[in-house]
């Protein structure tokens, strides 16, 4: 059978060159490539032939992309959307524990025994709604049924996902928000989503509600969610994501001690490409076998 040649850019990575090889491609000059594998930023994005039938992104989230008007119906286009759920879901599950058992507190306060004691909750025998319930969601929800939790699972289409106690569709969401204990984040930034957390769903939440944010950080409006942490509408919010990125040094919510950031590190980029070569060589071997590939993204869905 002849190698598929594929072209990795802008630079080379060991993982991929080794996941590319481990199905038969080989590395080839953009000129000459079937394939483009592209591990760089929309800004420098090249222009392409047709003979570039399929572009494989590494990123699961690539509205920037979208943005710049690059995906089009003239190849196949894929992302990375699900690679990275098993990262995401243990980091969203380490902040909401985080959150509730009042670690963040404790590292600051050290033995401030009375106010931390007061303000530990369970994830126990809460609800927990998952918004966004993909690949992430699949991998959220039976980590939170261990800890005794009920799901509920939000998705577009309403389709079934494992582990989930009920599942609504987007279009449910304003009856969402006086239902659920707290909220995961785990949708892609689209003009729908943008400010799904706003000051009128805060307001719906119970005043002992957590939202953690894995997944974009405009779907938060953050001056609206800073007013509602300072003055207790809800307890407390845990973001991996924030817009822009990093937080300004006078961002407000570094003041508050209800609020856990950590530096967009659910998937850390230091692990992307090594996360992300099992499923390219995968890709790579279905493109081969003429299926069907995996995260295939259109131009018509924005993410």
């Amino acid at each position: 059978m002849t190698a598929i040649p594929v072209a990795l850019e802008p630079y080379r990575d060991e993982h991929l060159v080794a996941a590319i090889e481990s199905t038969g491609g080989e590395i080839a000059g953009l000129d000459e490539a079937r394939v483009l594998v592209w591990i760089g930023t929309p800004d420098d994005f090249p222009e392409l032939g047709d003979h570039i039938e399929w572009v494989a992104l590494k990123s699961a989230g690539i509205e920037d992309f979208f943005d710049a008007g690059l995906p089009d119906d003239r190849r196949i286009w894929t992302n990375a959307s699900g690679f990275y759920a098993e990262n995401v879901a243990e980091h969203a599950l380490a902040l909401l524990l985080a959150g509730l058992r009042q670690i963040n507190t404790a590292v600051v306060r050290h033995w401030d025994k009375e106010r931390i004691d007061t303000s530990v909750r369970s994830l126990h025998g809460s609800t927990v709604a998952i918004v966004g319930a993909g690949g992430i969601g699949a991998s959220l929800a039976p980590r939170l049924k261990a800890c005794g939790a009920r799901v509920i699972a939000v998705n577009r289409s309403g389709r079934d996902v494992p582990g989930a106690d009920e599942v609504r569709r987007a279009s449910e969401l304003d009856g969402l928000w006086g239902a659920t204990d707290h909220v995961v984040l785990a949708a892609p930034a689209t003009a729908e989503t943008r400010h799904l957390i706003n000051a009128e769903t805060l307001a719906a939440l119970p005043d002992h509600a957590w939202i953690v944010n894995v997944a974009r950080g405009p779907l938060v409006d953050e001056a609206a969610l800073y007013r509602a942490l300072a003055d207790g509408v809800i307890a407390g919010a845990a973001l991996d994501v924030t817009d822009p990125e990093p937080p300004a040094e006078d961002n407000p919510l570094w003041s508050l001690p209800n609020v856990i950031i950590t530096p967009h590190v659910a998937n850390p980029a230091s692990g992307l490409t090594r996360e992300f070569a099992p499923w390219l060589a995968e890709n790579l071997r279905r493109f081969a076998a003429g299926e069907d590939l995996l995260a295939r993204v259109t131009p018509d869905r924005n993410y």
